[in-house]
């Protein structure tokens, strides 16, 4: 289905990691975009890429927490929103345990606002970048990994917890509301760089995720990885397992969602709400996405082994069946590809978009 010409996508967060790499894909795919983002964890150079790479230099961006009612008002009054794509918030597992009232109030209020602004303004279809940390340890379950998205929930972090809190509001204003169509997508673990090296991930200070950490340690900027644990039982090396998922492939993860909620209905007098894992199916311990990224790169990577991180479980793998057939999507690239074009984004952006020392 051809995109409307007319109205717009709202991606709120569009200007971090993942939400960039959307962006790029909706305006390639013929949408028009409005990015909404409070840059505290992104820059304003990501979205002046996306505007290089698709040659088109009107993609406005406004600076704007999700939890200031009254500017996100003025946002949907100036353009005509017709869906929102909700990336924005808070995301470190390890750091919502050390600031759990930071995460609940960025991420629950920022979701209840907009949502809030969407009912006003009757926009019908939402998209939530959701989580793989609802499941929590799915090993604590028979037959449950990989992970469907009938596995019950049970985050082990307040980062978690806010993402399943948010899926719930979700699913009681669904119910309430028989026009509100909602997308969830369960990220698994996203990785790798745009393939022109123009846009990546550039987290702010320590990297809490693992190949941004490997990456500056490769280019110098880091000494060593530290590998949280190597003593899980049913890894095969001790380590932690996760679905690792190329960006790109994430990121037109939500054109089939888009796609999806316009050919969809409620049914009974409520709107519609649906689950869908985005992951690979494919599981890779924390030494095996190294071994993975020496290769692609030739880098050698110096590694210490410490105590596990609170928070973290052992198996993150998803069994992304419903969303290969329901949504028509399924992963293109794999862990190779995501390393040598995260190689390519480091060594070109080796400080990230500011491109001088922290």
């Amino acid at each position: 289905m051809a995109p409307p010409t007319d109205s717009y996508v709202l991606v709120a967060g569009g200007a971090g990691y993942i939400g960039s790499h959307t962006v790029l894909e909706l305006v390639s795919a013929g949408y028009k975009v409005v990015v909404v983002d409070n840059l505290c964890n992104s820059s304003e150079e990501s979205i002046i890429r996306v505007r290089e790479l698709t040659n088109t230099p009107d993609i406005p961006l406004v600076k704007l927490d999700l939890r200031d009612a009254a500017g996100l008002d003025k946002v949907f009054t100036e353009y005509k929103v017709k869906s929102v794509i909700h990336f924005a918030g808070l995301k470190a597992v390890g750091e919502s345990t050390k600031i759990p009232l930071e995460y609940y109030d960025a991420n629950v209020s920022g979701a209840i606002t907009l949502l809030k602004a969407m009912a006003k303004h009757s926009v019908p279809e939402f998209v939530f970048s959701s989580s793989a940390t609802v499941y929590g340890d799915a090993t604590r379950f028979p037959n449950m990994i990989p992970i469907p998205e009938e596995c019950p929930t049970g985050p082990t972090s307040p980062y978690g917890h806010t993402k399943l809190i948010i899926e719930e509001i979700l699913e009681d204003t669904a119910a309430a509301d028989p026009n509100l169509k909602v997308a969830v997508l369960r990220y698994f673990n996203p990785i790798g760089a745009h393939p022109s090296g123009r846009i990546g991930e550039d987290p702010r200070g320590i990297p809490n995720n693992l190949l941004p950490y490997v990456a500056q340690v490769a280019v110098g900027r880091r000494p060593q990885l530290q590998v949280f644990g190597n003593d899980y039982e049913g890894s095969p090396d001790g380590t932690p397992i996760r679905d690792y998922i190329h960006v790109v492939d994430l990121a037109q993860g939500h054109l089939a969602a888009l796609a999806k909620l316009d050919s969809v209905k409620g049914e009974n007098g409520e709107g519609f709400l649906r689950a869908w894992n985005l992951g690979s199916g494919k599981g890779s311990t924390v030494l095996q996405i190294i071994s993975s990224f020496e290769k692609a790169t030739g880098q050698k990577i110096p590694f210490e082994i410490v105590g596990r991180r609170k928070g973290d479980v052992l198996d993150l793998t998803a069994k992304p069946d419903r969303a290969n057939t329901e949504l028509n999507w399924k992963v293109k690239l794999s862990v190779e590809d995501a390393c040598r074009d995260l190689w390519k984004w480091t060594t070109e952006n080796p400080w990230g978009y500011d491109g001088k020392p922290e």
